[in-house]
């Protein structure tokens, strides 16, 4: 359902509210306030969109992809600023299967714009992942600061220092291979 659509019925949702309350019906009225929230809620948060996250933060993978699958094109269904989100879950879904195939989403995420700075730091942060599994040590350890440089509440920072370790670690490794 299209933004305007939504926007149209929660302005009718509005209406009869007032009018249950205009008519004293307090009982509905406040029912009517209640939904009338729900529905402005959708018109920013699709309800596909927050279904998908619930999944993602419960692990449950599959059933997060399957609720993203349902968004068929997503330049309609969500408003500007979910766009960056949407990849970015398209991302972290397909890092899990082809790491190498997630870099697409992650890049596009970023180009269409994350507001939150941890969702900047958790795509470069993928990002500099996708990288050291192309042997790109430059280019990761540009996404790794840059992802420490995003990370400002230090929410990852066990796992930029990880990465950290796992480039001297394959420092290591390709000195090791090339004598």
């Amino acid at each position: 359902m299209s933004n305007l659509v939504r926007i149209i019925i929660c302005c009718l949702l509005l209406v009869g509210t007032v009018v249950l309350f205009w008519f004293g019906y307090w009982g509905w009225g406040i029912l009517g306030i209640l939904i009338t929230i729900i529905a402005w809620v959708t018109v920013f948060f699709h309800e596909y969109m927050l279904i998908a996250q619930w999944y993602f933060r419960k692990q449950d993978v599959a059933n997060a992809e399957k609720w993203l699958s349902k968004i068929t094109n997503y330049e309609k269904q969500l408003i500007s600023a979910q766009h960056g989100y949407y990849h970015l879950l398209l991302g972290l879904i397909e890092s899990q299967r082809a790491p190498l195939q997630s870099e697409k989403y992650f890049k596009k995420a970023l180009s269409l714009g994350l507001h939150m700075d941890h969702n900047v730091a958790l795509a470069k942060l993928s990002l500099a992942g996708v990288m050291m599994a192309k042997r790109n040590k430059r280019e990761a350890e540009k996404y790794v600061q840059e992802a420490k440089r995003a990370d400002k509440n230090k929410l990852l920072a066990e796992q930029i220092k990880m990465m950290k370790d796992q480039m001297g670690l394959l420092d290591k490794q390709q000195f090791r291979y090339s004598r």
